[in-house]
């Protein structure tokens, strides 16, 4: 792999890659980087940064994945978890595993996310039943939902800023 050879300047600075790359490295690279940028014990604090950061990782997939940003009380990022894989307009997302993947980290704060691999990002009716559901889950175990974000190629959609939460 040619990654190796990426010398980074300083954070927001320039990148120097001293052999050819395609254009699967270049996304390859910009999951990596985004990785780094929200590594364990990051604040989040821009809901912009945030969107970003789950498109990069979300949006080339080809069928639906559903996944939890688990974040501490000061929400910090503890990690990143992939939770569900599904078809190329479905995933079935089981609110057991889910609290209890939240329980196991310690998370005091979630923000839920899924792809749609259509690239149109506008919730379904079924997107804002389930982050109820899950939403009420959660708070019985005090952890709190943030967000719910859709990442598609055409952006992100926040159900929070939707009103939904």
């Amino acid at each position: 792999m040619r990654f190796h050879k990426l010398k980074a300047a300083e954070p927001g600075g320039s990148y120097h890659v001293e052999s050819p790359v395609t254009e699967s490295d270049i996304l390859l690279m910009a999951r990596q980087l985004a990785a780094c940028r929200f590594r364990k014990g990051r604040a989040l604090t821009d809901p912009t940064c945030v969107g970003e950061y789950l498109q990069v990782l979300l949006q080339d997939y080809h069928h639906e994945v559903f996944g939890l940003l688990l974040l501490d009380s000061k929400h910090r990022v503890i990690r990143f978890e992939e939770m569900f894989r599904g078809s190329i307009d479905a995933a079935h997302v089981y609110t057991r595993e889910i609290v209890k993947i939240a329980l196991a980290s310690n998370a005091a704060a979630v923000i839920l996310v899924h792809n749609h691999p259509s690239g149109d990002p506008t919730p379904s009716s079924a997107d804002i039943r389930l982050t109820h559901t899950l939403k009420d889950a959660l708070a019985l175990v005090a952890t709190r939902t943030l967000d719910h974000v859709i990442v598609g190629h055409e952006g992100c959609v926040s159900l929070a800023e939707l009103g939904h939460l």
